[in-house]
């Protein structure tokens, strides 16, 4: 809080921000611009206070004679340091006049594109690591990162100007800058495979028919994911990846029939056919794990794809399934290393997988299996998925769930859906600047809520002016579930709120310490605080859905970077505020603080009750030692979850050194990891895994930014 306090604080006069907004007169500002100012020079509070306390009173005084209904920012300045520069304050005069200039070159910088470019040739992390991702240092990379910061400062200037001061400030962060608004590009989808093979499709100079084998399925897939990835800026995900490819695995399995009455005895065909199909499954699976593994997008990086699976129980969808996982735990190449995409989301349901008496509860241990060697699958936990999103379907990418939707006859429709992108408000900020006033954080709030609709919808109406031909696999090709032609509007697959845009957020943890200390987690005024912050964030994204004719959703933001810069922006403005900007990251979400061990079953219960108001996307993890001689103590949590929470992802040690041999948790080092025996850090010959947000991650070959590091590090097992 500032020291320095004016006599009067209410003024009835409005300022004209430089973006274009109306806004109260607070002197309080000009405080807190005066002392960061001062201490950005290394100038004390206590120096010449009782002056500068007296210059503040005539300041105040001298704006509440202005006659004028409004006065402009720059007008305010210019009164502040006029008045500065005539005391005997000369070296704060001094230190406002650099701060003011300073502000304004950062803001200018932002929008130059040979600022921006120059930052990326002296290799700054912030855009080098922004995404863990990419490899910087490959030339498609370079040049994708090169394209991004020229596209993020011609974006910024597309911007409503008040929407772009909101997002250089801190106040809350326009996603993807890269990619949109310079394109009009969507976000992240659920591919309508089905109907794409059935429809057949064009890629490139290609006509594809239907596949007739799951072999060619498979590879079509491949190609589809690439495609539709190099085409938007977002995760894919295949929804229900074993049931859409059980048909192919039939005509599989009808050609070995065939093949079998021409050179098989009769008592031994079927049996030859199932052995047959069987490897090509397990082929398929194997083939469509590389090619996804070794492909690279348009924009510089392998495709953010999510394989949902796990509810089929026929023979085929059973062998699919099983496959896949198999696949996933022996690993990729010669060292069997974990493979990072796809994610792999399996769907647990009662009567299907869930107790011992089901018939595919045989996989499910296999999975669990598989979570305790690689990770994946996370799980999603069908009933409670359908209670809070109103139908079961994977996420799209790592956590952006659509809500229920049916089509004109009354038909659910899920895939052919997208989310048009997302715009995340930065909480812990609001806390931190209503100086422990809940009044004043619930009017911040809802001023920048204010900012985040408007930024949401330019984005809808940025996106609204793609052609078809601007993506002809989304659009043209039936990726989106329909085939536009050349002439019509693609506001066709968006309106009717059959698309999805998000307003994120992050760190109620943060915000929460601000007014109730750092161990408020059961304390139920804190929790209810933090529930009603989100209740008021979906009250005005289904009123604003009811406006525009789009599903605003309340979306618990990845933060992959943004948990690094919301917090440095906050640190340079604020300073170190305990247990808020002096850990060096905020927390995702709602997500429990990571310093913290509670058991897996109160971390679930605590965090069960925030999804219902942030359905639009959530996950939840659970951090483990290694539990691969111990795969029950994994199922008790699935199982306890399953009524309880929609999505759930396992977080285990699965690191591996190739030159020691040895497999568990790597120690962490200022920059990265290393091996705990010999000391290997080498990401040639060390396989090092970690979940960066939704997705994993491998922060020896591709380092995360700072933030997102020192989350990682603070984590705790809860087990």
């Amino acid at each position: 809080m500032s020291r320095i306090v004016p006599e009067v604080k209410s003024i009835p006069l409005t300022v004209l921000k430089t973006d274009g907004r109306m806004m109260p007169f607070k002197i309080e500002k000009i405080v807190a611009a005066i002392e960061k100012a001062n201490h950005m020079n290394g100038q004390s509070d206590s120096e010449d206070a009782a002056e500068l306390q007296n210059i503040i009173n005539k300041i105040h005084i001298q704006m509440q004679s202005y006659t004028g209904e409004k006065i402009t920012t720059e007008a305010i300045h210019e009164r502040v340091e006029s008045m500065l520069a005539t005391s005997e304050l000369t070296q704060t005069a001094a230190n406002y006049h650099q701060y003011r200039l300073n502000k304004r070159k950062a803001r200018e910088s932002q929008r130059s594109i040979e600022s921006r470019v120059q930052s990326l040739i002296q290799a700054d992390e912030t855009i080098l690591n922004e995404n863990a991702n990419k490899d910087s240092r490959v030339f498609n990379t370079i040049r994708d990162l090169t394209a991004g910061v020229t596209a993020k400062a011609l974006g910024l200037r597309m911007l409503p100007a008040h929407v772009e001061n909101a997002h250089l400030r801190g106040d809350i962060h326009f996603h993807d800058l890269d990619y949109h608004p310079y394109s009009p590009m969507t976000n992240c989808c659920l591919i309508d495979f089905e109907y794409m093979f059935e429809q057949g499709f064009t890629i490139g100079n290609a006509e594809v028919e239907k596949p007739k084998s799951i072999q060619t399925a498979a590879a079509q897939m491949a190609q589809i994911i690439a495609n539709v990835s190099s085409s938007q800026y977002g995760g894919t995900s295949a929804d229900r990846i074993d049931e859409l490819l059980s048909p192919y695995a039939q005509m599989n399995e009808q050609k070995h029939r065939a093949e079998a009455e021409k050179w098989v005895q009769p008592d031994k065909q079927a049996d030859y056919a199932w052995e047959k199909t069987k490897k090509d499954i397990y082929d398929a699976m194997q083939s469509l794990e590389y090619e996804v593994n070794t492909l690279y997008t348009s924009n510089g990086q392998t495709p953010f794809v999510t394989f949902g699976f796990g509810l089929g129980t026929n023979r085929y969808e059973r062998e699919i399934q099983k496959a896949i996982l198999t696949v996933r735990i022996q690993g990729l190449g010669k060292e069997c290393r974990t493979a990072i995409f796809p994610k792999l989301v399996f769907g647990i349901r009662e009567g299907v997988n869930l107790r011992p008496t089901d018939p595919n509860y045989d996989i499910k241990q296999r999975a669990i299996e598989c979570a305790t060697k690689r990770m994946y699958p996370d799980i999603i936990n069908y009933d409670k998925l359908v209670a809070l999103t109103g139908s079961y379907k994977v996420p799209m990418g790592c956590r952006s769930f659509l809500q229920s939707w049916q089509d004109a006859d009354g038909n659910e429709v899920t895939n052919g859906r997208m989310n048009l992108g997302v715009v995340t408000l930065n909480v812990p900020r609001i806390a931190i600047e209503s100086n422990g006033d809940m009044q004043e954080f619930w009017q911040l709030l809802r001023e920048r809520i204010a900012i985040v609709k408007d930024a949401l919808v330019y984005r809808v109406e940025r996106v609204k002016e793609a052609r078809p031909e601007n993506a002809p696999i989304l659009y043209m090709n039936g990726a989106w579930g329909h085939k536009l032609t050349a002439e019509e509007d693609v506001d066709t697959l968006f309106k009717n709120k059959r698309a999805t845009v998000s307003m994120g957020y992050i760190g109620l943890y943060e915000s929460a310490a601000v007014f109730y200390g750092p161990a408020w987690e059961k304390n139920p005024e804190a929790k209810a605080f933090t529930l009603e912050i989100l209740k008021e964030l979906k009250r005005n994204c289904d009123n604003w859905g009811n406006e525009y004719g789009y599903h605003f959703s309340v979306y618990a933001t990845p933060s992959e970077s943004l948990t690094d810069r919301f917090c440095r922006l906050d640190m340079e403005k604020f300073g170190e505020v305990s247990d808020v900007t002096s850990k060096g990251y905020y927390t995702n979400s709602f997500h429990y603080d990571v310093r913290k061990k509670p058991l897996p079953f109160e971390k679930l219960d605590f965090e069960k009750d925030y999804p219902v108001y942030s359905s639009g996307g959530f996950i939840h993890y659970c951090e483990y030692p290694n539990i691969r001689q111990n795969p029950k103590a994994l199922e008790a949590v699935w199982d306890y979850a399953y009524d309880k929470v929609g999505y759930l992802g396992t977080n285990t040690p699965i690191d591996k050194c190739f030159e020691c041999g040895y497999s568990g948790d790597f120690n962490p080092t200022a920059r990265g990891f290393e091996c705990p025996h010999c000391g290997n850090h080498n990401p040639e010959t060390c396989d090092v895994v970690k979940r960066t947000c939704g997705y994993l991650g491998n922060p020896q070959k591709r380092p995360m930014v700072s933030g997102r590091h020192k989350e990682i590090l603070a984590r705790k097992k809860h087990m």
